[in-house]
């Protein structure tokens, strides 16, 4: 079998197609038979790594039977415990949160918890120009002469060691958090992180908004068995599930195993609209079907986000905690605001960064590090991203302002950044810098970027490995006439999509545009109707619909026959189901 799926080195937006695992199609006949299931999902289960087992827990994940006891975690008995005791004195407490989805998520999270519990809470998002990415004494000590006697910091504070430092009789301070460990943790009251060097739960995939729910988890437990609840009703915990699908989205975790069951059960919450928030950025987006991981990561997240890059850094979070709909409605409505002006500001970099990045490619760099006196810092990882998916390199890009340069990264599968960028840090070349495998955060004086390069360079050296042309991994063929509602709706089984679960790609053979024209604002989006070869029409949608080849290639109607990849999804419209494919390439039949 050939590698390349229909022999497309290179298609119209230059990327290479390869057929999804070979052998899944001799393991997905074998899977279908023993379970009755239709060969084509036998396939596709097979081709994800699901093996026969797993099947009923793939297609239908439960917290019930994948949620952990959350003493699995370190310090989680110890923190849980002195939170509980905060909720029976009636202790006031402080949550120091980050201003990214996962931050605003895991803050809402914990606040909402609380003030259910009765509990009075402050509230804090640095300023992402002013005070940068995690916990600061100053902040941290005005929360405790406030009258918080335990801060909680979610999505932050694993390598705050400094910021504690001086506090150390101030409140008792709490992490909960997911990036990754240097060292020894803080001394602090608790540090509750799954990538602590010494914690065995091998939860090691979550974001911080599971990390809080885990922990609330914990809470509600133990104020339960001190009787509590005796005279009061529980907190209904599932009802924050949203938060916690959101920020696994948005965070870019892998929707596997425990994260697929917190996805897909925080669907179901969200579409039940009920946080006030959430509703409002679904009006406002225009979701008006039941939400998606895809919603999530590219309809909602960004404009939480958006604040945070640009804007008042804590917007996000008054969103996510509005419990007023008219309030909801008009945070909403700026953050949507903010968000299409952080497009114009990305725009402008985005142009100028990818010259950049073809330049050192060329010269022979193995990681793409670009960085400009002119670029806001609070766009630039979007940038980065853009940049990687281009390139099919690590990327990362940084704004400078009064010599020191703020960036972020992005990674590619395979080359872990984030340990790359705390190794920087440790040899002196950072003042700060720490992350994940996919995605990482640093400064540096400008002077020093040369040489975090070249670092950079030779510690990632296997990116040199990675192909020039970006791929497209195809699942499989479709005939036009196949491609119908139930094809669909069965294809939909093995959402939600994301990262570690990959929506199924199908390619249409040879099909022609018999009709296409631009839709949207500014025409950014390009509806059309397909034929296939042995007949049949299915309709499709291109988004992002630029100027280019693709483009091009779609609206010349009644053209030459094309390979058309994308995804084939169910769309429902007044009680109707139909499918609809939604390309993403193409290439010359």
């Amino acid at each position: 079998m050939d590698m390349n799926a229909l022999g497309i080195t290179q298609s119209l937006t230059g990327k290479a197609w390869v057929w999804r695992e070979a052998a899944a199609e001799r393991l997905g006949q074998a899977l279908a038979q023993q379970l009755g299931l239709p060969e084509l999902m036998g396939r596709l289960l097979a081709a994800r790594g699901v093996a026969v087992e797993q099947v009923g827990m793939f297609l239908d994940p439960t917290l019930r039977a994948m949620l952990p006891d959350p003493s699995m975690l370190v310090d989680m008995d110890r923190g849980a415990a002195r939170l509980a005791r905060a909720v029976m004195d009636g202790e006031t407490v402080g949550v120091f949160g980050d201003y990214d989805v996962d931050g605003a998520c895991s803050a809402a999270l914990m606040v909402s918890v609380l003030r259910e519990l009765g509990v009075a809470t402050l509230t804090h998002v640095p300023d992402r120009m002013t005070e940068g990415y995690g916990p600061n004494t100053p902040a941290l000590r005005a929360m405790a002469e406030k009258g918080a006697r335990v801060i909680v910091c979610v999505d932050c504070g694993t390598a705050a060691h400094a910021a504690f430092a001086p506090l150390h009789n101030a409140a008792d301070f709490i992490v909960l958090d997911h990036h990754k460990a240097e060292g020894l943790p803080p001394e602090i009251f608790a540090t509750i992180n799954p990538n602590r060097l010494d914690c065995p739960s091998g939860l090691t995939q979550i974001c911080a908004a599971a990390v809080t729910f885990i922990t609330c988890v914990a809470l509600v437990r133990g104020l339960r068995q001190k009787g509590f609840f005796a005279t009061r009703p529980e907190p209904d915990l599932r009802a924050h599930l949203d938060l916690v699908a959101l920020a696994t989205v948005c965070d870019v975790m892998p929707l596997t195993g425990l994260n697929r069951a917190f996805v897909t059960q925080g669907l179901r919450v969200m579409a039940a609209r009920a946080r006030p928030g959430v509703k409002a950025l679904m009006e406002v987006t225009k979701i008006t079907e039941p939400p998606s991981a895809m919603h999530c990561g590219f309809s909602l997240g960004p404009r939480i986000n958006a604040a945070g890059r640009i804007a008042q850094a804590d917007m996000g979070l008054r969103l996510l905690l509005a419990e007023d709909d008219t309030l909801a409605a008009e945070l909403a409505q700026t953050l949507d605001v903010i968000n299409r002006q952080r497009q114009a500001v990305e725009a402008g970099i985005t142009s100028d960064a990818m010259e950049q990045a073809r330049a050192q490619l060329e010269a022979g760099h193995n990681v793409i590090l670009l960085a400009h006196e002119d670029w806001h810092p609070g766009v630039v990882g979007i940038v980065a991203g853009r940049v990687k998916e281009k390139f099919n390199r690590p990327a990362l890009v940084a704004g400078i302002l009064d010599g020191l340069a703020k960036g972020s990264g992005r990674s590619v599968p395979g080359i872990d950044l984030g340990a790359a960028v705390i190794a920087a840090r440790q040899s002196g070349l950072l003042a700060t810098g720490g992350g994940h495998a996919m995605a990482a955060g640093f400064s540096a004086p400008k002077e020093q970027l040369a040489a975090f390069h070249a670092f950079l360079n030779e510690r990632l050296a296997d990116a040199a490995n990675m192909p020039d042309t970006p791929e497209l991994v195809v699942d499989g063929v479709l005939g036009v006439q196949g491609a119908d509602a139930a094809l669909a709706q069965m294809v939909a089984r093995l959402g939600p999509f994301g990262t570690g679960n990959a929506e199924p790609l199908f390619v249409l053979p040879r099909a022609r545009v018999v009709r296409a024209d631009r839709i949207g604002k500014d025409g950014g989006t390009i509806r059309a109707m397909v034929e296939g070869e042995g007949g049949g029409r299915l309709k499709a949608l291109l988004f992002r619909a630029k100027e280019g080849p693709l483009a091009e290639a779609l609206t010349r109607a009644g053209g030459a026959p094309l390979h058309l990849a994308g995804y084939l999804r169910a769309e429902s419209w007044q009680g109707r189901v139909s499918a609809g494919f939604f390309i993403t390439d193409a290439a010359p039949a």
